[in-house]
């Protein structure tokens, strides 16, 4: 977070590590090439970004949280960045062992999160730090971006989705090049999710899973109003797709989402 939204001071910082709970020696400092003035301690040396002084102890707090109470002193628009918050959110509940209370605790699906695969990555690069930071860093990027668009997808699917139904089915069809409103729509309710790229004219469709219906019928019936857009059907019936980043000769559709809908409504009329 100092890296990222504290760029002026920390953008090409150099990392050092210590033992926990201590602060950098002197000499250590000298052979990296800087002074003890420049030095920033974070979750140890009992300093502005540790929290375990005797005071704090019992505080729901960690060092992501008071790093970013201190961005937010510099930069207060970061106090309603929901990717940012939700950051803070995870890891300190992970700090402080709150994932004892998730849904089913002990299911291994919490092996692929990322304070589990830090863990692992200990087993595989034993005592390289340097390397399990970069990770870190990385994964850290990723579910920022990935939240960030979690947020984008939120207000679209609010405020620009257009609802209807195919019978009793509820459904949804929205303009937006964030991929991400397909799931968060099917997430809310929405059991099958038509979206429209406006940047290159691709359609998705994607049904829930447990969605009473199957795509099949509605590929066919696209495959004669539209001669033009590459389109993939999927075998389990739930996703009928014309844009793909792995399709490298793409051909986007020229179907409106006004024409996809009207194709569903004809070809779903006895839902």
């Amino acid at each position: 977070m100092l890296k990222r939204f504290d760029a002026q001071h920390y953008a090409s910082a150099q990392t050092a590590f210590v033992d926990p709970g201590t602060q950098i020696h002197p000499s250590e400092a000298e052979r990296l090439g800087f002074q003890l003035h420049e030095v920033t301690h974070v979750d140890t040396g009992l300093g502005e970004f540790d929290h375990h002084q005797p005071e704090r102890g019992l505080l729901r707090i960690c060092a992501t949280s008071l790093t970013f109470d201190y961005i937010c002193r510099l930069h207060p628009e970061f106090k309603t960045d929901f990717a940012l918050k939700a950051v803070v959110e995870y890891v300190t509940d992970d700090d402080h062992f709150g994932e004892i209370y998730w849904p089913e605790s002990s299911h291994p699906r919490y092996s692929f999160m990322l304070s589990a695969m830090l863990h692992g990555f200990e087993s595989i690069e034993l005592h390289n730090d340097e390397a399990q930071l970069h990770f870190g860093l990385t994964c850290y990027d990723c579910a920022y971006a990935n939240l960030r668009e979690l947020a984008q997808a939120q207000t679209t699917v609010e405020e620009e989705g257009k609802e209807f139904m195919l019978g009793s089915i509820r459904c949804l069809a929205l303009t937006s090049r964030n991929d991400s409103v397909i799931k968060y729509a099917q997430k809310m309710g929405f059991f099958v999710v038509i979206r429209k790229d406006p940047s290159t004219g691709e359609l998705r469709i994607k049904a829930r899973p447990d969605a009473p219906i199957d795509l099949k019928p509605l590929a066919d019936e696209i495959s004669k109003i539209d001669q033009v857009g590459s389109w993939y059907y999927h075998p389990s019936g739930k996703m009928l797709l014309n844009g793909s980043r792995k399709q490298r000769h793409q051909r986007p559709s020229p179907l409106t989402l006004t024409q996809v809908i009207e194709a569903a409504q004809r070809v779903y009329s006895k839902l």
